[in-house]
């Protein structure tokens, strides 16, 4: 009886060590999750959490696709996955915190023949959303 018993300590100890493995993992993933979304925050002056209801609010996932907004699939626009590796903003101004927020609150000053519509979204508003686009 007593090695039936001992051979089934394995394979829970197994379990356990795979289960403590990926809870490290986890937590070094969560890690890194909040400190780029405290240096997008630093960078931008904005805060990735308020961005989600501005990008439902302002049409922004009508047009683009939007990484973690549910029904951001919109293709008239390009998808803004990975914004804070790209050298460009609308493919015009230099990608820069400062000139993102501009784009977002008039695209026109860029680019006057650009089909990114002035949408209202005012400059703090417009930095939440950058903060959470470089948080992505």
């Amino acid at each position: 009886m007593q090695l039936a018993r001992s051979s089934y300590r394995w394979p829970m100890l197994a379990t356990a060590i795979l289960g403590l493995a990926l809870a490290g993992g986890a937590a070094r993933y969560w890690q890194d999750q909040k400190q780029t979304r405290d240096v997008a925050s630093a960078m931008t002056g904005g805060y990735p959490s308020r961005a989600p209801e501005l990008i439902r609010r302002y049409g922004c996932a009508g047009c683009h696709t939007i990484a973690g907004i549910p029904g951001g699939d919109g293709q008239v626009g390009g998808p803004l996955k990975d914004l804070r590796q790209r050298v460009y903003v609308g493919g015009v101004v230099l990608n820069s915190p400062d000139n993102l927020t501009r784009w977002m609150v008039s695209p026109q000053t860029f680019s006057p023949r650009t089909a990114m519509p002035a949408t209202g979204i005012s400059e703090a508003e417009a930095r939440d959303v950058a903060a959470y686009l470089y948080s992505q």
